[in-house]
């Protein structure tokens, strides 16, 4: 998924919008976006759509944190809608999403599910905590697709006034907590997704800062507007060139099985550029 776009749990009106807008998947949001007292109209607004809309792109749920009195009012409200997954929200470390995980087990069967059919994407450091326990979030229930991160929470959390410099950029606190994100996924074995461009009326400045996040190795974002959808992907989708060239290196050892390095463009390659080299294909066939 280049981009998982939010939409508010409490506006249905915007949920086909949503889903037409290009995003590869939609996030129903429960926790940020909607205020507690309309959180019991929202569920039942989410779960409404899920019931009957037809799945152009999978549908996701954010729901409210483990330790929040509203988390398993979410999960049992969404559940026979069959949502493709579950956002689990400020997860203070990898006990919450086996506890997140176990609930979903349990409603996966009195929904009939198949058990783990429910994918879950944890939010691992919108907390000073959740960051220094990122080393926790790589032993994961299989259910888990990917890890995610946020930069507004924890500069709550720190009592920053901001998380980006002048020219756009994260400050250094919210670069590692970024970077913890994406060590974390890799040693966990699933993608890292990059957290939500505040930005929405500069197209340019969005594909810039989603092209740095691919290149840094996230997988996807997130995005809170139709209008940074097509900008995020055109910088997650592998260029011509990216592709040309990595066909090439493919091509190059798979003529030349008992090597492992080659020479190419006077570039000496060896296991991690076939593995770059497969990312980007299939990057490009999912386009």
């Amino acid at each position: 998924m280049r981009s998982m776009l939010f939409v508010p749990g409490d506006r249905p009106e915007r949920f086909a919008k949503a889903v037409a807008s290009g995003a590869d998947a939609v996030i129903f949001d429960l926790e940020d976006a909607v205020v507690t007292d309309r959180r019991p109209a929202a569920r039942q607004e989410i779960a409404r759509y899920l019931v009957s809309a037809e799945r152009h792109v999978p549908l996701w749920v954010r729901v409210n944190p483990v330790e929040s009195g509203d988390v398993l009012a979410d999960l049992a409200a969404v559940i026979d809608g069959r949502p493709d997954g579950i956002m689990l929200p400020k997860a203070r470390n990898g006990a919450d999403v086996e506890r997140a995980s176990h609930w979903l087990e349990s409603l996966e069967a009195r929904a009939g599910l198949e058990p783990g059919s429910i994918g879950l994407i944890p939010l691992i450091t919108e907390s000073a905590g959740a960051v220094l326990n990122a080393a926790s979030f790589t032993k994961l229930p299989a259910r888990v697709r990917g890890l995610t991160w946020g930069a507004e929470d924890l500069a709550a959390d720190v009592g920053a006034l901001a998380n980006r410099k002048a020219d756009g950029e994260f400050e250094f606190t919210y670069a590692y907590a970024r970077s913890m994100c994406l060590l974390a996924a890799a040693a966990a074995g699933v993608v890292a997704i990059d957290t939500v461009d505040t930005e929405f009326r500069d197209a340019a400045a969005i594909e810039r800062r989603a092209r740095e996040s691919r290149r840094q190795g996230f997988a996807g974002k997130m995005a809170i507007h139709p209008a940074q959808i097509a900008p995020i992907h055109a910088a997650f989708s592998p260029s011509a060139d990216e592709i040309e060239w990595a066909g090439r290196v493919l091509a190059a050892f798979g003529a030349a099985p008992d090597s492992g390095a080659l020479s190419l463009d006077g570039r000496m390659l060896d296991k991690p550029h076939i593995r770059q080299a497969e990312r980007i294909l299939a990057a490009a066939a999912r386009r």
